[in-house]
């Protein structure tokens, strides 16, 4: 009988970062994006419920359509602090509001889709739609990366609204804010950095010893 997975589960956020800027809204459609994102935690909920858009035709026009091989590249920087976590320690996991197609397609393109065991996304296909900031798919995400304590579960986004929610559950939550964005009036976790790179002093625990 194989023995039972104890490690606690780091969850990467993987879509928001990329998304904002590689798309040119009008401004009108850059205002219903804002306000279906901070009302829905994610901009295409707003379009189902209130304008009839299929959401997976959305996805093959919009985000499976984006020449991502053209906007992103290889990312070495990360790929050597992902490699730098010890994974007998934790496990990685993404975390997203994307569809799975457009989820995978990011993480290959960055040259880190190997160095997570598993990917946790909207299912643009359900209805109704679950996404993040929902509580149900935080316990989604906990389900298929099979934990059950909310103590063991680390999680970094650059959302506010996700991070407020996962931090009111009891996860360990980072809130990625890059120097070019403007930081929350007040901080919504404990946790606040501006690179990936921080998360060595935050959680040294999981991080392979340096000879």
């Amino acid at each position: 009988m194989p023995e039972e997975d104890t490690r606690p589960v780091f969850f990467f956020d993987i879509d928001n970062c990329t998304r904002m800027s590689m798309i040119t809204y009008r401004a009108e459609a850059f205002r219903l994006h804002q306000e279906y994102y901070k009302t829905y935690g994610l901009a295409i909920e707003g379009l189902v419920r209130n304008h009839e858009i299929d959401p997976l035709e959305y996805n093959e026009k919009v985000d499976d359509a984006l020449p991502l091989e053209k906007i992103l590249s290889p990312d070495p920087q990360l790929r050597k602090l992902l490699e730098s976590i010890d994974t007998t320690k934790v496990k990685l996991w993404l975390f997203t509001n994307a569809y799975l197609n457009h989820g995978k397609r990011v993480v290959k393109i960055l040259g880190v889709g190997d160095l997570f065991e598993g990917l946790t996304y909207c299912d643009y296909a359900g209805r109704p739609l679950i996404c993040k900031p929902a509580e149900e798919m935080f316990h989604k995400a906990m389900r298929e990366a099979g934990i059950s304590d909310m103590n063991k579960c680390y999680f970094v986004d650059d959302s506010a609204l996700n991070c407020r929610e996962a931090q009111r559950l009891g996860w360990s939550t980072v809130h990625i804010v890059e120097p070019s964005v403007t930081s929350p009036p007040q901080q919504v976790c404990k946790y606040q950095i501006a690179s990936l790179e921080e998360l060595r002093g935050i959680f040294p625990q999981f991080f392979k010893e340096e000879n």
